[in-house]
């Protein structure tokens, strides 16, 4: 299929599924049947480095601990810094867990 052929309808089914989500198994499950095992893997890297710059680590440090790429560390530290969803989602889970 073209990416010309994925409209808002189709990414909304897909976030709407996402959220519809109740466990770590479930999402375990789906992800498994959407994406390769190297998608998921490098998804799984991006949180990791993003979680690791927002406690202040460097770039070598980021790099060190999860072996990902400069370029790829680059995009994650601009969503990090401009971006919505990783300062949301990421301050929200260390303030659950500091509640805990």
């Amino acid at each position: 299929m073209s990416l010309k052929k994925v409209n808002k309808e189709m990414l909304n089914e897909l976030y709407e599924l996402i959220v519809s989500v109740k466990s770590a198994e479930d999402c375990r499950d789906l992800f498994g049947d959407l994406c390769t095992n190297k998608e998921t893997e490098q998804m799984a890297q991006r949180l990791r480095a993003a979680k690791l710059l927002l406690d202040g680590k460097t770039y070598n440090q980021v790099i060190d601990e999860t072996d990902i790429s400069s370029a790829t560390l680059s995009r994650v530290s601009r969503c990090v810094q401009y971006g919505n969803g990783y300062r949301k989602f990421l301050k929200q889970e260390g303030s659950e867990n500091e509640n805990n």
